[in-house]
């Protein structure tokens, strides 16, 4: 992280009119979510094939005690961290208007911000398969595995597993929202799975300028991102947002 390049970021951000912002794993690792894939990651100590949508359909309650009840307890104490807090601050700021999120745990939305685009879903909440009801996941009792809706039927998370399709309407409008704005943010992904992948992109080809925060570079980095501020998401977002406050 240098000054040079957080005082660039924080320029360019003064002088956008419609900022989007791609998020992935990396900014939620400092709330203590652990990625999926890679080092540490859920799928080191859990089989993947627990999220596959037919296993869960077949055995809700083997997939509820082996997947779902350890991402509930991941969940259930996580906290938005200073980068989900600072992207809620440019929202408040009028810079903001989309978060494109590769991440199931709703942070984005507990720090504040409105318009988020759930590429995967979300493990934040819960739907009935019967009823459609939905319910808050903090909220959900497990004295039942898997926990019933008062209407009796079983719970499941509004994620999306293995074998569902990506919702075709987060897809185009994740299209639209890259084609429009004028600096995409790209924070805490490689931006290497698809379709979320194909955003920075988008956004390149219609003008936008790519400002990528990673830990480290990526495929992304030298080739569609214009600079890479290179830190955690919290500490670049809070430097970011001090540089611009000075330049107002």
């Amino acid at each position: 992280m240098t000054d040079d390049l957080i005082r660039k970021a924080a320029k360019d951000l003064a002088a956008a009119k419609s900022v989007a912002a791609l998020t992935g794993a990396g900014i939620s690792v400092e709330s203590g979510i652990p990625p999926f894939r890679g080092r540490g990651g859920i799928w080191e100590k859990i089989d993947p094939s627990y999220a596959d949508i037919d296993r869960f359909m077949r055995n809700p309650a083997d997939v509820w005690n082996v997947l779902i009840k350890e991402m509930k307890e991941i969940i259930d104490k996580a906290k938005p961290n200073d980068g989900h807090k600072g992207l809620a601050k440019l929202e408040e700021l009028g810079k903001l208007n989309t978060i494109i999120t590769q991440n199931v745990d709703g942070l984005h939305q507990m720090a504040g911000n409105t318009d988020v685009i759930e590429f995967h879903g979300t493990f934040a909440w819960q739907r009935c398969l019967d009823c459609d009801e939905r319910c808050e996941t903090s909220k959900v009792e497990l004295t039942e595995i898997p926990p019933r809706c008062k209407c009796g039927g079983i719970y499941r998370p509004e994620v999306i597993f293995f074998g569902e399709m990506i919702p075709y309407k987060a897809l185009l409008r994740s299209k639209e929202i890259a084609s429009s704005c004028d600096i995409m943010l790209v924070i805490g992904t490689s931006a290497t799975v698809h379709p979320a992948a194909m955003m920075p992109g988008v956004a390149k080809e219609n003008g936008a300028k790519i400002i990528e925060i990673n830990l480290d570079e990526t495929p992304l980095t030298g080739h569609i991102s214009d600079y890479l501020v290179k830190g955690k998401a919290g500490q670049v977002m809070n430097a970011i947002l001090a540089e611009m406050e000075s330049l107002a």
